[in-house]
């Protein structure tokens, strides 16, 4: 322990009286037998007043934080810290939370970001403790501030300061909790499984306020949501899905209240289901829902259900083309039915290409439309002119449209498409539908409306309460534990003092980000591929890589001893290549990960040299000199394995602050029929994701 702050209160001099006679008697050798802890003593306090079992003072408090999780994770009888307010926990590093814990606090405890943090992309406020992944996390009940404006020169949705942040972990809650004014997400999972996000208030963050990728049981409900950046809910290449009852609006700023997105032929999203929402003055659509990329198949994105959901003045972002109730694209067998469309801009449901990315292949995509209401849809320049239901993908993409109800829509009623069955509704019913009066229970916040606000769509924007905590009891057993680790290491120290003792360290950072540039597509960014590759192909399209790790941890100090790249190579598989492949590592010039592509480094800053711009081992732009190499000849095959590449000399300088940390641009030395991939970060199975070795002291 050193000496700011820390870390038990040690009580009256009772207690220190009976620590004194436990270090004689242990020097001693006399046995002595103390209870253990009772069952409900499951919770270690954090404070600020000398109180707690941890205490903080106001600065670097994840230090006092991750103590005290880093104590529960060693007690397995232990299952709970807990922050008391009001107080205000400034973090200057990440908080670090393991399996089989809660992290609670008072609804006025606050964890807050420091001023000028200067973190780097993908460097979260709370995270797992285990990189390879954890398992049965709660956080709950406490507030969260990204200190937005006090960390200027951030861009918003770059993976800045995300809130909570989890790679490969399993059954996570999050709830109850105030999160707001960050420059990323509020809870981010990758490859998990079993999510529950709820009871939630979230204030505009800069991305989305909750986003799945490639994960699996999502359940998000009873949250209320203020876009600034992107999203509310979002989820990518994610299956197994229920948004319900949320409450999502955006003050100006921001993307579709909720966005659904996959891409590629992997992964089967046919389990997703948006009910009971409200959905208002939304930027730009309601619901995205968008399907493309290459080898994508309609047929494993299919079946979304979307019902009793109310839209009201979404898309008022007039200039934004995917402004709308839902816009959709590239999934086969939608179904729409008993929801509420009203004053939605541009048009109330709509088959739309937002942008030349986002291009389902092929056709036959249909969406049922059944027993909504569409009324007072209102015009938009860049969406449509008000339509109810609009087909701009009329050659790949159809509506069935069934007994829906529709009434003073500015540009008319269908634009693409047909209806036998739709009723339009008089002057007075439509009346009354603006009013609500004919929703019946059908609809779940009609009773609420009738009760509360005088008009339909006011919202009750209360705090987020707590539920009661559990009260700490006893805490000196759990002293006495932590005084005979402090004695073992004391007499461990000892019997040292005479040897040498090994200090060296082995870390596996993080993977931030990989992109594949693509030559024949220059223009696209493809930073969620499952494979990085590298080379020509026998056509003559080039292709290169860039990766980039967290290095963030490590002290300017730290001395590397050896960093291995190393790369789970997969194709071509069981074919030899015309000519052998050498790989080159160099430093790139700082890059966009949300952005980047073969002809720019940022959306809007083209790279000097399309396909990238790099400083050899020499510093020279754009020079032959690789900070590491290897040659893997056309006669091999990839035989389930890693390649591996010694990068020690740029890791060492990123940790030390020569350069700023711009990860590794890969390329083949002599682009020419010599095309090779490997596995990326998105990749399934986690054993063979990139991965970079750092022994150090």
């Amino acid at each position: 322990m050193d000496g700011k702050r820390r870390m038990y209160k040690w009580g009256d001099r009772k207690k220190l009286l009976l620590f004194s006679i436990i270090f004689i008697s242990l020097i001693a050798g006399v046995t002595i037998t103390l209870s253990t802890p009772s069952d409900t003593d499951t919770v270690v306090r954090v404070s600020t007043n000398g109180n707690g079992d941890f205490n903080c003072d106001g600065i670097d408090d994840q230090i006092e934080i991750n103590q005290a999780l880093a104590y529960v994770a060693e007690h397995p009888e232990l299952t709970t810290v807990h922050l008391e307010g009001p107080n205000t926990y400034v973090i200057s590093d990440t908080i670090y939370i393991g399996s089989n814990t809660i992290l609670q606090g008072d609804p006025t405890a606050v964890i807050k970001l420091e001023d000028n943090a200067g973190w780097p992309e993908g460097k979260p406020l709370i995270t797992q403790m285990d990189s390879a992944g954890n398992h049965d996390i709660t956080i709950r009940g406490f507030e969260i501030d990204g200190n937005h404006d006090n960390n200027d020169g951030k861009s918003r949705g770059k993976g800045y300061h995300n809130l909570i942040s989890f790679t490969d972990c399993e059954n996570i809650k999050v709830h109850d909790m105030y999160m707001h004014d960050s420059h990323g997400d509020g809870l981010k999972v990758v490859k998990c499984s079993d999510i529950q996000f709820y009871n939630n208030r979230v204030y505009k963050l800069g991305h989305d306020a909750l986003y799945a990728i490639y994960s699996s049981n999502v359940e998000a409900w009873n949250n209320k949501i203020t876009c600034r950046t992107n999203s509310g809910l979002r989820i990518y290449n994610t299956n197994h899905v229920k948004f319900h009852n949320n409450i999502i609006n955006s003050e100006g700023e921001g993307g579709a209240g909720i966005e659904i997105q996959k891409i590629g032929p992997s992964t089967v999203m046919n389990d997703i289901e948006i009910c009971n929402n409200l959905l208002y003055e939304t930027n730009a659509a309601g619901i995205w829902i968008t399907g493309y990329g290459n080898g994508y198949s309609k047929d494993s994105a299919r079946d979304i259900h979307i019902h009793h959901n109310k839209f009201y003045k979404t898309g008022i972002n007039r200039g934004a083309d995917w402004a709308g109730g839902i816009v959709l694209n590239g999934f086969q067998n939608t179904l729409i039915e008993n929801n509420k469309f009203d004053e939605c801009y541009g048009a109330a449901i709509a088959h739309k290409q937002v942008t030349k990315e986002f291009l389902a292949p092929g056709s036959g995509y249909t969406t049922i439309v059944r027993n909504n209401i569409i009324i007072n849809t209102q015009p938009s320049p860049a969406a449509g002119e008000g339509y109810a239901v609009y087909n701009q993908l009329r050659d790949t993409h159809s509506f069935i449209l069934e007994n829906n109800c529709l009434s003073n829509n500015a540009g008319g009623n269908y634009l693409g498409a047909n209806s036998t069955s739709d009723v339009e509704a008089d002057s007075e019913l439509a009346a009354k539908l603006s009013r609500n009066e004919s929703l019946g229970e059908d609809f779940p916040w009609s009773e609420a409306m009738s009760a509360g606000p005088q008009t339909p769509y006011e919202i009750d924007d209360s705090g987020v309460q707590a539920g009661q905590e559990e009260e700490f009891e006893s805490k000196i057993e759990r002293i006495f534990s932590e005084f005979l680790r402090f004695l073992k290491r004391f007499f461990l120290d000892l019997s040292l003092q005479s040897g040498e003792v090994e200090n060296l360290k082995i870390a596996l950072p993080y993977v931030i980000s990989d992109n594949r540039l693509k030559q024949e597509a220059p223009n696209m960014t493809f930073s969620e591929s499952e494979y990085i590759d590298i080379g020509m192909t026998p056509d003559g399209g080039i292709y290169r890589g860039l990766i980039i790790f967290e290095l963030g941890s490590f002290n300017q100090t730290d001395q590397i001893e050896k960093a291995t790249l190393s790369l789970f190579w997969y194709y071509p598989e069981n074919q030899m290549r015309p000519k052998d492949t050498v790989l080159e590592v160099y430093r790139p010039v700082e890059w966009c990960k949300e952005h980047v592509t073969w002809e720019q480094r940022e959306t809007n800053i083209p790279w000097r040299n399309s396909g990238g711009d790099w400083y050899d081992r020499n510093g020279v732009f754009q020079g032959s000199i690789p900070y590491a190499s290897i040659t893997i000849s056309g006669d091999e095959i990839p035989g389930n394995r890693y390649i591996e590449l010694d990068v020690t000399d740029l890791v060492q300088e990123y940790i030390s602050g020569k350069y700023k940390n711009t990860g590794f641009l890969i390329k083949a030395r002599e682009e020419d029929e010599n095309y090779i991939a490997f596995y990326s970060t998105n990749w399934q199975n986690k054993d063979q994701r990139p991965k970079l070795t750092i022994e150090y002291t």
